[in-house]
C-alpha cells in the first residue's frame, strides 16, 4: 500500500509541475490578474517544495525492502553518479537567474535563451542531473522505494520535456527551434561541435 501511495504522490507532483509550467495557464493568469506572474512562480516554488518534502517524509515510513544485494561496485557507482548529477545541477543553475526562476527576485527581467556552457551540450542539464542523482540513490540503497522514485522520474520526463519544449518554442520562437536542431535534448554529444554560438 505504501508503494501505491508513493506512486500516487509522485503523480500529483509531476502533474502539477506540468500544469503550472503551462504557457496557456500563464497567459490566462496574466490576462486576468496583472502582475500575477511574479507571485505565480513564487507560489509554485513554495508549493512544489512542500510537496516534495512531503514525499520524502512519506518515504521514511515505508519499510525498507531491497530488490537486490548491494556490492562495493554498486555503491561506488551510485555515489559517483549522484556526485556527477549534483555537479550538473549546481553548474546549470549558475547559468540561470536563480532568484527570478524561484520567484524571489525583486525585478522582473525578460528571460533570454541560454545556449552556452552546459546548455551548449544538452538542452536540459537540470533533468540530466536529476536522473543521475536518482540513479545513484537506487544503486546505493537498492531499495524498492528508491526504484519507485527513479521509475516515476523516468516515466514523467518524456512528457515533462515535451511540454516544456513547447513552452520554450512559444516563448523564443525560431531561436529555440534552431537550438533544438543543434543541441540534443538529454543525452549530450561529446564531439568537436559544442553547440550554437551565442548570438
Amino acid at each position: 500500500m505504501g508503494y501505491i501511495l508513493l506512486i500516487f504522490s509522485w503523480s500529483i507532483f509531476y502533474s502539477t509541475h506540468s500544469l503550472f509550467a503551462s504557457a496557456k495557464l500563464k497567459r490566462i493568469l496574466k490576462a486576468q490578474w496583472a502582475g500575477s506572474q511574479k507571485w505565480y512562480r513564487l507560489f509554485y516554488t513554495i508549493f512544489s517544495t512542500l510537496l516534495f518534502m512531503g514525499i520524502m517524509i512519506q518515504s521514511l515510513f515505508i519499510p525498507v525492502s531491497k530488490f537486490l544485494d548491494q556490492s562495493d561496485l554498486m555503491t561506488y557507482l551510485g555515489y559517483m553518479f549522484a556526485t556527477f548529477g549534483t555537479i550538473l545541477l549546481v553548474k546549470s543553475t549558475k547559468q540561470i537567474q536563480l532568484k527570478q526562476f524561484l520567484g524571489i527576485s525583486a525585478q522582473e527581467k525578460s528571460p533570454h535563451l541560454i545556449t552556452t556552457g552546459l546548455y551548449g551540450r544538452v538542452r536540459h542539464p537540470l533533468y540530466l542531473g536529476l536522473i543521475l542523482i536518482f540513479l545513484g540513490y537506487v544503486l546505493v540503497s537498492a531499495t524498492y522505494t528508491a526504484l519507485i522514485h527513479f521509475s516515476c522520474l523516468i516515466l514523467y520526463l518524456p512528457f515533462g520535456m515535451y511540454f516544456e519544449e513547447k513552452n520554450l518554442v512559444d516563448q523564443f520562437g525560431k531561436a529555440y527551434e534552431e537550438y533544438q536542431k543543434k543541441v540534443p535534448m538529454i543525452i549530450p554529444k561529446w564531439n568537436k561541435k559544442r553547440g550554437p554560438k551565442p548570438s
